[in-house]
């Protein structure tokens, strides 16, 4: 396992900016303890927690930029749908993003070859136009991802051991 450390003034001021921003610290975090980059042998240096962080982060960002059409097509499919991502987000507390994980789980199974194709700049827009299942699904995203940021928030910090080790460089 790798050792995932935080500066607590970093964190400090994380917490002082906002939910986003205190998650934010520690996925930089887990992120600069592999290295910056996410696969198979980094994954295994991370415990279930931080991959789920992770996890959620590319989730996140993905959707909140172009839907779960654009995170199916950019190859992250598999990582969301095929990890137990849905059930530690219950077990984290976040049983509707659970359902929605799930539900767009199905779809993927359903779409999921077609949506990773190779192509162009039109035929991926043309992607959102070909799959309207994924839109209320994208709406309830978005419409709800500030709650989750919250609650994300609120579940590291009740089990921030977890997460990493805070690290107070002022002596």
């Amino acid at each position: 396992m790798v050792e995932v450390t935080i500066q607590d003034a970093v964190l400090r001021k994380a917490a002082g900016e906002g939910m986003d921003a205190f998650v934010g610290a520690f996925v930089t975090a887990i992120k600069e303890a592999i290295g910056g980059e996410l696969t198979p042998d980094t994954l295994q240096q991370l415990n279930s927690d931080q991959i789920t962080l992770l996890a959620w982060d590319i989730l996140h960002e993905e959707v909140m930029d172009g839907g779960f059409v654009q995170l199916i097509h950019n190859g992250y499919g598999p990582f969301i749908f095929k990890n137990p991502l849905a059930k530690a987000m219950k077990l984290w507390g976040l049983r509707e993003l659970s359902k929605l994980i799930y539900a767009a789980h199905t779809l993927y199974i359903k779409y999921g070859e077609a949506l990773e194709r190779d192509c162009t700049d039109d035929e991926f827009m043309a992607l959102f136009e070909q799959y309207p299942e994924f839109d209320d699904m994208d709406d309830e995203f978005v419409e709800q991802e500030e709650a989750w940021t919250e609650q994300i928030a609120r579940y590291i910090d009740e089990h921030i051991e977890r997460f990493g080790k805070i690290e107070n460089t002022t002596r």
